[in-house]
C-alpha cells in the first residue's frame, strides 16, 4: 500500500511538471516553478556532499545554445526599440524545466532505484490518462468542475467560453503537444522494449493508454492527432509491416491492437448514437474526418483560418534577418510557430532555435543507436508542430539529460565517461 501511495505521489509531481498549473491561492507561482526551486535546492545539496557540481559535454552544448538564442533575442529586441522580452529570458526557461526535470527523475530514483525511459514513460502514461479522465469529469459534472476551478488556476474562463475541454493544467495546443510526445512514447516502448513485448498484460495496457489518449486527447485538443499520425507511422516503421509480413514477435501486439480497435469502434459507434456529451466532443476531435466523410473535403474551421490568415511574414530584409522584435500579446493575429519566430527574432534567431533542436535530437541518437528512429520522430513532431502553434519541446529533452540511459549512474551535470 505504502508503494502504491508513493507511486501516486509521483505521478502528482510529474503532472506538475509535465502539466504545470497554479493554484488559486498563488497564482503567480506555478507547479513548474516550484519544482524547479526544489530542483536548485537538491543540486545544491547534492554538490556540497560530492564538493562539485560539473556538466556533461552533452548538457554543457544544450546550455550554450539556450544562452545564444537569448543573446540573439535580446539584440533583436534592443535593436527594434522594444521591451518584448518573450524569449531574451528563454535560458531562465531552460533552467527551469532542467531543475524540474531533475525533481521527476530524483523522485523515481528514489522508490525504483533507477529513472530510466521505460519507467518515465509509464509514469507520463498514466499521467495523460488520468487528465483525459480528469477532463471528461470536468466536462460531465458540475460540482467537480466547480472544485476544480475554486482551487486551480489556469485560465479556465476561457476554456468555458470556447467550450474546451481540460483537465488540471491540460488544455489546448500545449496539452495537446505533451499527448503527442507521450503516444510516440508509447509507440516506442511497443516496438523496441523486450519488457513490454514479452508481457500480455502490458502490452494491453500501454495500447489502451494509446487509444484513450488519441481519443480524448483529441477532444482536449486536436494537435494530438499529430502525435497520433506519428505514432501509428513509428509502428509501421519500426515494425516494418509496410512488408505485409507481421514477425512473430510483434505478433502479440499486432493481435491486441486488432482486438482493441474493433472494440473501440463498435464503443466508439454506441457512444456517438446515444451520448450527446461524447457526440458534440468526438466530432469536434475529428472534424476533419467528419467532414471529409460528409462534404468529400478534408478540412476543419482552425485549418481554414490557419491557411487563409494567420500566415503572416516580414515585410522587409531587416525583418527576415533580425525580426522586429515583437511577439507577445497576439501582437500579428496568428498563431502559426514559423510566423512568431521569424516576426519576432527574424532567420538568424530563428534559425538558431532549431540547431537547438537538431542538437537535442542528434545527442540522443548518437549517444544511443536504438533511439535514432523516436529522435528522428521527436524532431518531425518540432517542425510539424510550428506549423500551428509557436512552442518548444525542450522539457522532454530535459528529462531525457536526467534519466538514466547506461547501468552506470549518469546525471546531467556529472562528466559522463
Amino acid at each position: 500500500m505504502a508503494r502504491v501511495l508513493a507511486m501516486l505521489f509521483i505521478s502528482m509531481v510529474v503532472s506538475g511538471y509535465y502539466f504545470p498549473f497554479s493554484f488559486a491561492v498563488l497564482p503567480q507561482l506555478n507547479t513548474k516553478m516550484a519544482l524547479a526551486m526544489t530542483g536548485v535546492f537538491l543540486v545544491v545539496l547534492q554538490g556540497c556532499r560530492r564538493h562539485k557540481i560539473s556538466f556533461s559535454k552533452e548538457l554543457l552544448g544544450a546550455i550554450i545554445f539556450a544562452f545564444v538564442f537569448s543573446f540573439i533575442c535580446f539584440i533583436t529586441a534592443d535593436y527594434n526599440h522594444t521591451d518584448d522580452y518573450s524569449y531574451v529570458t528563454y535560458f531562465i526557461s531552460f533552467f527551469t524545466w532542467l531543475g524540474g526535470a531533475f525533481v521527476v527523475c530524483f523522485a523515481i530514483r528514489m522508490l525504483h532505484g533507477k529513472a530510466t525511459l521505460s519507467l518515465l514513460t509509464g509514469y507520463l502514461t498514466f499521467v495523460c490518462v488520468s487528465q483525459c479522465i480528469l477532463a471528461i469529469l470536468i466536462d460531465r459534472f458540475p460540482a467537480f468542475q466547480l472544485l476544480v476551478d475554486t482551487y486551480v488556476s489556469q485560465g479556465q474562463e476561457f476554456f468555458q467560453e470556447v467550450r474546451r475541454l481540460y483537465g488540471i493544467g491540460a488544455a489546448l495546443d500545449p496539452a495537446g503537444v505533451r499527448f503527442s510526445i507521450v503516444l510516440l512514447l508509447i509507440a516506442y516502448l511497443l516496438c523496441e522494449n523486450e519488457d513490454v513485448k514479452q508481457a500480455k498484460w502490458k502490452v494491453s495496457v500501454y495500447l489502451f493508454a494509446f487509444f484513450v489518449i488519441a481519443v480524448i486527447g483529441n477532444m482536449i485538443s486536436r494537435t494530438t492527432s499529430v502525435g497520433l499520425l506519428l505514432g501509428i507511422a513509428y509502428l509501421i516503421c519500426s515494425t516494418g509491416i509496410f512488408r505485409l509480413i507481421i514477425r512473430r514477435s510483434y505478433f502479440r501486439l499486432y493481435s491486441i491492437l486488432g482486438g482493441m480497435l474493433i472494440t473501440f469502434i463498435i464503443l466508439g459507434v454506441y457512444l456517438y448514437e446515444h451520448d450527446p456529451f461524447f457526440y458534440r466532443n468526438i466530432r469536434f476531435a475529428f472534424e476533419a474526418f467528419f467532414n471529409w466523410v460528409e462534404t468529400g473535403e478534408l478540412r476543419t474551421d482552425s485549418t481554414d483560418k490557419l491557411n487563409t490568415v494567420m500566415w503572416i511574414w516580414p515585410e522587409n530584409l531587416k525583418g527576415w534577418l533580425i525580426g522586429t522584435g515583437l511577439f507577445a500579446n497576439f501582437v500579428y493575429s496568428t498563431d502559426i510557430g514559423y510566423c512568431r519566430f521569424i516576426l519576432y527574432c527574424g532567420l538568424i534567431g530563428f534559425g538558431t532555435f532549431i540547431a537547438f533542436f537538431v542538437y537535442n535530437a542528434w545527442v540522443f541518437a548518437c549517444k544511443f543507436p536504438f533511439f535514432r528512429l523516436l529522435s528522428f520522430f521527436l524532431l518531425a513532431l518540432s517542425f510539424i508542430i510550428w506549423m500551428k502553434v509557436a512552442t518548444d519541446l525542450f522539457f522532454i529533452y530535459a528529462l531525457f539529460y536526467c534519466l538514466d540511459w547506461q547501468r552506470k549512474q549518469e546525471l546531467p551535470w556529472e562528466e559522463s565517461e
